[in-house]
């Protein structure tokens, strides 16, 4: 069966298959109110005449646009009588310190729809105060006349007794709205956090669903027109995997940073072959930058934040700044340039696009000479340079002192450069590790562009870009597994921990695990479980999730000493929450390397191409490269521009770019 991965971006949407063992690759402008008419497009454009049934797995930003937007659905919330203002209260520690006035976000359900109902269970799962039914069918007569269109329900304590929960969903059903209950969602203590992904769930569970219906029935008219039956739907999660499109509109929580998640996996993908196991990916798209940090394998955590709000579910450690090729540019009060985090986006994008009024960091690296204007995206969107200017000569009239138009692009590059060095620092140094043991992998459509500034400033002593950049989240979310993440909070002491307790739990999680994985089509041998353990200790508010094995509790002091700086092998530690991520393993294309045959390459073109050499901009006679023409084992000189399709990367003076058996450019200094 054909399958095609799609990464719906900002600016554009990225499709990727593999055919007869070639990659296809294509890029559509967004259409950002409705995503699917761009997906719906592509698919049409990519297949060929032959090609019948096919899958399509994807992923997308509906629930991310619609929870930092605050358009997602009007919500209500039920919980135990007296916690109706978890939401609200949130935790006590303070992330900004200095701030005076300190300020939280607003819940996503307001104080109206928030309703306390009389249940109670204890903290060891007992039912203390049975459910009031009477009370739920009073509020279900409530909820109507409000006209919610989703419901959350998170009682105290009832990932360790569900039924209050399971109880009230039957008596609310009639309502036929969804109803997203925090035992199935989050089942894990901390009252605040679980309410907060329950709730988030519930606020993009029709917005999702919607979506998803449309694009299905769009992609099954396709079907009809092909004579191909319905094409199978697979969504991209936040945890690097894929679930069924029905899973998802159940669990839209978990999609929230499913293209960012895609970039990981490919840029882990692309590492493998080559033996590199330390890699920093650096996802600059039209909107934004994501970076990830691995170190052996993919990392993910339970305390992500978006839209800052908490976040529960397994996500791949990523962190995002505003800064991308759209990121708009401007002068704040004091008469300093600024970058972002506003951008362009695809309507109406950069200036050199011909509708933009903003100037953008695509506009800084056009007016810079960095940028090809006949060939962007191989000559079929033309940029305007002559339009560039006009704007660039107006923007200078912002600032107090005098700068020519170059002085200011150079600027533009260097802000942004900035902020995402600063990101970097964020998941590396700030986490115990040496930028310089770790390979930059770059890669979307303006991450070669800036990769080798940040190497510089981070001291990072190689650069990896992979073939078709511009499109590896989409490869990335075409090569994930199917994935689905089981956890049971336990809170064992040390004295409680028995391998017969643990593997008990386990098991139960475990038999989850296969039956929905096989439910899903998949036999035994291709279904792959991995076993985790959060740990901290005792007294400890926070925990350290790590694999499980025979001697955990030295890998956690281990772990600790390496996070924190210090460990205490004497102190009693507690097992907090056992988790299973369970993988369907499947098909994935092989990609083989070709023989290093280094043959002269003629340039395109010469351009003149600006770079800053100390204070100063230089005027650099730069050739410009077809990327698809250097062979493996070919080295180019910096300064260079390599230019293909979906991206562009610069070779800085004092850089070399080589190209290895894989087709990758690896980009290092010449000393």
């Amino acid at each position: 069966m054909l399958r095609i991965g799609v990464d719906t971006g900002g600016t554009f949407t990225d499709f990727i298959l593999v055919r007869d063992g070639a990659l296809v690759t294509l890029k559509v402008p967004s259409t950002p109110k409705h995503p699917e008419q761009a997906v719906l497009a592509g698919v049409r454009q990519l297949l060929g005449e032959k090609d019948s049934a096919f899958e399509l797995v994807h992923g997308t930003t509906v629930g991310t646009n619609a929870l930092l937007e605050r358009k997602g659905a009007r919500t209500a919330l039920l919980t135990t009588e007296g916690f109706e203002d978890v939401l609200e209260i949130g935790r006590q520690n303070r992330p900004r310190l200095y701030q005076l006035a300190a300020s939280r976000p607003r819940p996503l359900v307001p104080r109206s729809l928030r309703f306390g109902v009389r249940e109670r269970v204890t903290s060891s799962g007992e039912v203390l105060v049975p459910l009031d039914r009477e009370h739920v069918r009073e509020l279900r007569a409530r909820l109507a006349e409000l006209g919610v269109e989703s419901i959350a329900v998170c009682y105290l304590f009832a990932f360790l007794e569900p039924t209050h929960e399971r109880e009230t969903a039957k008596l609310l059903a009639d309502l036929g709205v969804p109803i997203s209950l925090s035992h199935e969602i989050l089942p894990e203590f901390r009252e605040y956090e679980r309410t907060s992904t329950t709730v988030i769930n519930a606020y993009l569970a029709p917005i999702m669903s919607r979506y998803i219906s449309r694009l299905e029935e769009g992609l099954a008219h396709l079907g009809e027109v092909r004579s191909s039956g319905s094409p199978s739907l697979r969504i991209m999660q936040s945890n690097g995997g894929s679930i069924s499109a029905r899973a998802a509109t159940q669990q839209p929580v978990r999609t929230v940073l499913s293209g960012p998640a895609g970039g990981v996996v490919g840029a882990f993908a692309i590492a493998q072959p080559i033996g590199l196991s330390k890699i920093i990916t650096f996802d600059m798209g039209g909107t934004s930058t994501d970076v990830s940090l691995v170190d052996g394998a993919i990392q993910t955590t339970h305390e992500a934040r978006i839209a800052e709000l908490p976040l529960g579910i397994p996500v791949i450690d990523i962190h995002t700044v505003g800064a991308g090729g759209g990121s708009i540019a401007h002068v704040d009060e004091g008469g300093a340039l600024r970058v972002g985090p506003e951008s362009a986006g695809a309507d109406p994008g950069p200036v050199c696009y011909g509708r933009g009024e903003e100037v953008t960091v695509t506009d800084a690296h056009l007016l810079l000479g960095r940028l090809d204007p006949d060939r962007f995206l191989g000559g079929a969107m033309p940029l305007d340079p002559a339009r560039t200017f006009e704007y660039f000569q107006a923007f200078r009239r912002r600032f107090p002192r005098p700068m020519s138009e170059i002085e200011i692009a150079l600027g533009i590059l260097d802000v942004a450069n900035a902020n995402m060095a600063r990101a970097i620092k964020v998941i590396s140094i700030e986490r115990g590790y040496d930028p310089r043991d770790f390979t930059l992998i770059a890669f979307g459509g303006a991450g070669g562009l800036h990769a080798c500034d940040l190497a510089e400033m981070l001291s990072i002593p190689r650069v990896l870009v992979p073939p078709h950049p511009g499109l590896l989240s989409a490869l990335g979310v075409l090569l994930s597994d199917v994935v689905k993440d089981y956890s049971q909070t336990v809170m064992l002491a040390h004295e409680e921990i028995t391998p017969e307790r643990v593997e008990a739990v386990f098991a139960r999680l475990e038999e989850r695990a296969r039956a929905d994985l096989r439910a899903e089509g998949f036999p035994l041998e291709r279904i792959h479980l991995l076993r985790f353990v959060d740990v901290r200790y005792a007294g400890q508010a926070f925990e350290l999730s790590l694999p499980l094995t025979r001697d955990f509790v030295a890998d956690f002091h281990r772990a600790h000493e390496r996070r924190y700086g210090y460990a205490d092998p004497a102190r009693r530690v507690e097992l907090v929450t056992v988790r299973v991520k369970a993988c369907g393993i499947t098909e994935k294309p092989i990609f083989r390397p070709k023989a290093r045959r280094p043959t002269p390459t003629e340039p395109l073109t010469r351009r003149f191409v600006y770079f800053r050499e100390g204070d100063a901009p230089i005027a650099r006679e730069t050739p410009f490269y077809w990327r698809e023409a250097l062979a493996p084992g070919a080295a180019i000189i910096g300064p260079a521009v390599l230019l293909e399709y979906s991206a562009t990367t610069i070779v800085p003076p004092g850089w070399r770019a080589d190209v290895d058996e894989y087709g990758n450019v690896i980009l290092s200094r010449e000393d």
